[in-house]
Parts: structure tokens; C-alpha cells; sequence
């Protein structure tokens, strides 16, 4: 069977499927507008609906997905696990906790590892033990620190996040917004420079801008921000919770500029696409300035959690996923490149991680999206008309080709 003929294009949406999207619509917040499929299962680089319809997922739950869905090296860590112990919070030790971090640590090459949840409890996390480094360490006066972050920034949306991103549906309604942020352009190093003052105590940075629309910065940027940073005693946090863990053929993707931030942002694909794990990872003089009843979790570092992420970090340890990203890589950007002229305007990205800028006389990013819905591949609009292409890492050259030929159909019926 090949991959065309597993999919069935001609699919309509079944009562099944509109009657779990009717549950949805009458019993969970509308906090947001997910397309029309409903998945019942998984596997590798493919969810099929309850219809039995097949879609190949070009999203991979925004890079949480990165080794595939039900990956049977996590799947199997995770079963065993469930078999011992879930939880017993952080009121007393377990025995996976210290070798989950031991191992992430090991990984990033740091001293120590501060376990949550969600990417933005990561990202709240940063900003609370930048605080007290500025206040600790670098001796800012109480209540007057502030981060230098940069516009189109995407690092979640609890009340601190959207204190200082440029998303006005984020921000709408939700202030008063926390104070001590200050934005600067993306990949502008001078603008970067001249925001730093004596009580800046961080610069909290994607290397890749994700949901600006996969924004790759100039060469010169990442290490300016790096010599910057260590020029003028202010911490370099590094948000790697979508660019990282072998998304852009790197493990990091501050790899690809020769840089080490003083603090890396970890989660999504951390969890393995089993459970929700971040964490924030530094050096002992950082993460050191936390002490008992400062900052905590219930369910961070659970050892479910922390057994499962030491599987992610062993498969991370053997390379075979950044060269799968960097050769797959390869062959998504040539692909989607030859598409320019036939309704993309641009595409940029790296690994297997893309935005794909369309022409908006063929329509939104989300109206492509339903398009390549119908044809049976899951892709993400952001920004309006851009649509962001990143499948799981097991994808095969030949799905990718598949994948790329149906956008290119759909571009083509768009002209049309």
C-alpha cells in the first residue's frame, strides 16, 4: 500500500466526529479554534480520526511530538515506570528524580536542573530565578530589575508571559499587565545593547522565533547577544522549549551559532509526547540562588516524568535524531523552496522545522491548512498567511515528498 492510498482524500466529517466536536464546543473553554479532526489514535508520524481516516502530522503538537507519536523506546520506559510509582511530590525524594537530572545536565552541559511541567511554567521559572540572581548575586535593588525580551516573542501565555508580548488577542482583557520587561527588535544586537542598564539582570531569547512564523536570526546575532550578555553581567536565557531537543538538527539549536546561554528553557518534547515536562537548567552560581519554600511543583519532577525524560535524554545522547532532522531537513526546505513563485512567497527554517509564507491572494494560512486537511496532512497557520511545516523526527523522505506534493496540489487548485 502506498502512502496515497492510505489515505482516503475524498473523507467527509462522520457524525462521530461532529458530535465529539459538538461535546467539545459545549463543555471546554474556547481558548482555542483547533481544525476539525478528531484523532482516536497514533503512531510514528501519523494520527487517524475517528472515521479511520489517516493524516500525516506535519505539526508534531508543536514540537512536543518530536520522536513520533507512541514512540515504543518512551512508550515502553513510561509502562514500566507506571508499574512502580507515578508521584509522591517533592516532599520526599524518588529514586529517578537525581538520575533524570544528573543526565539532562549532563546533556547541556550545566550544573543543575530546576524539573516543572508546561514550557510556561519554564519560562516563569527563568524569569523568577533571574530575579533573584539580579537580587543575589548581581546586587539590583529589590522590586527594580528588569528582561530585555524580544518583539513577536512566543513564550506562553500566563499573566507574566503576555506582560510583554506584541499578541493582542493574548493580551485583550487580561491586565493589568507585571511590569519590568523591555522588548527589543529581533536580531537587532545594538537596540539589544543599548536596553541594558545596571538593573538588567536577563536577556530571555528565542533562537528561533516559532510562532512569529519560524524567524531564523542573522548570523551575527545570537553570538552578539552572547558577548553582550557576558560584557555586561546579564544572564542569557534561552527559550529552547519548541527549537530544541534535535527540532533543528542540533540538540539545541544555539548550537548552530557556536553559543552557550547561561540558562537553557526546556519542555515539549522533554515529556516524550507522554507527559508534560520542562525544566530550566544552569550552572550551580544560578540555579543555586533558589532555596526550600522559593519556588515549587506538585506534579515537577514526578518520577513518571523523570523516567520518561531520561529516555528522551539517552535516545538525544545518540545523535541518530539531529542527523534525521538535518538530512530530512534538507530535503523538506529544497521541496518547499521549489514551491516559491507557485503561491509560497518565502520559506524559512531549519531541520525539519519550516515557515512557509503564502501568497495572500490564494487565501489565509488557515484556509491552506483546511486544504491540506482534506488531503490528509496536519499543518498549523500562524501570522495570518503563514503555515508551519514540522513533523515528527521518524517522518520517511517519502511521506515528506508526499506531504509537500499535496500542498503543492492545493496550491495549485488555490490559483485556480
Amino acid at each position: 500500500m502506498t502512502i496515497l492510498d492510505s489515505v482516503d482524500n475524498q473523507a467527509t466529517p462522520s457524525s462521530a466526529a461532529a458530535e465529539a466536536i459538538a461535546l467539545d464546543d459545549r463543555y471546554v473553554a474556547h481558548n482555542y479554534a483547533p481544525l476539525p479532526v478528531v484523532a482516536a489514535s497514533a503512531e510514528g508520524a501519523w494520527i487517524t480520526d475517528v472515521t479511520g481516516r489517516r493524516y500525516l502530522d506535519c505539526l508534531a503538537a508543536y514540537s512536543a511530538i518530536n520522536f513520533g507519536h507512541r514512540n515504543p523506546e518512551i512508550i515502553a520506559a513510561a509502562h514500566a515506570q507506571l508499574d512502580r510509582l507515578t508521584l509522591v511530590s517533592r516532599a520526599f525524594h524518588s529514586d529517578r528524580l537525581g538520575p533524570f537530572a544528573q543526565a539532562l545536565a549532563t546533556l547541556c552541559g550545566k550544573d543543575m536542573v530546576l524539573p516543572m511541567n508546561s514550557g510556561a511554567e519554564a519560562v516563569e521559572t527563568g524569569i523568577k530565578v533571574a530575579r533573584k540572581w539580579g537580587a543575589d548575586v548581581k546586587g539590583v535593588k529589590a522590586n527594580s530589575s528588569n528582561i530585555v525580551v524580544a518583539h513577536n516573542n512566543f513564550h506562553g501565555r500566563t499573566t507574566t508571559i503576555i506582560s510583554f508580548s506584541d499578541d493582542a488577542a493574548a493580551r485583550r482583557g487580561f491586565g493589568p499587565f507585571t511590569p519590568g520587561f523591555r522588548s527589543i527588535d529581533f536580531g537587532d544586537h545594538q537596540a539589544l545593547d543599548d536596553a541594558i542598564d545596571a538593573n538588567t539582570v536577563a536577556v530571555l531569547i528565542e533562537p528561533i522565533q516559532g510562532e512569529a512564523g519560524v524567524i531564523v536570526p542573522p548570523a551575527a546575532f545570537l553570538p552578539r547577544v552572547r558577548e553582550i550578555c557576558t560584557r555586561r553581567n546579564v544572564l542569557m536565557i534561552a527559550d529552547e522549549i519548541q527549537s530544541g531537543l534535535a527540532r533543528t538538527g542540533r540538540t539545541f539549536a544555539c548550537e548552530h551559532w557556536g553559543v552557550v546561554p547561561d540558562v537553557y528553557l526546556l519542555g515539549k518534547a522533554l515529556g516524550g509526547g507522554v507527559v508534560a515536562l520542562s525544566a530550566v537548567v544552569a550552572d550551580r552560581d544560578v540555579l543555586g540562588v533558589l532555596h526550600p519554600g522559593e519556588h515549587g511543583s506538585t506534579f515537577g519532577g514526578n518520577p513518571l516524568a523523570a523516567a520518561i525524560g531520561s529516555t528522551v535524554v539517552g535516545m538525544l545522547r545518540r545523535g541518530e535524531f539531529q542527523l534525521r532532522s538535518t538530512e530530512l531537513g534538507t530535503q523538506l526546505h529544497e521541496r518547499l523552496r521549489g514551491l516559491i513563485g507557485q503561491g509560497v512567497v518565502a520559506v524559512r527554517g531549519m531541520g525539519l522545522w519550516a515557515g512557509v509564507d503564502i501568497d495572500p491572494a490564494l487565501g489565509t494560512g488557515k484556509q491552506l491548512g483546511m486544504a491540506l486537511a482534506e488531503r490528509g496532512v496536519l499543518v498549523k497557520d500562524t501570522q495570518g498567511c503563514t503555515l508551519r511545516f514540522a513533523p515528527p523526527l521518524v517522518v520517511t523522505a517519502d511521506e515528506l515528498d508526499w506531504a509537500v506534493d499535496q500542498f503543492a496540489d492545493a496550491l495549485m487548485q488555490a490559483r485556480r
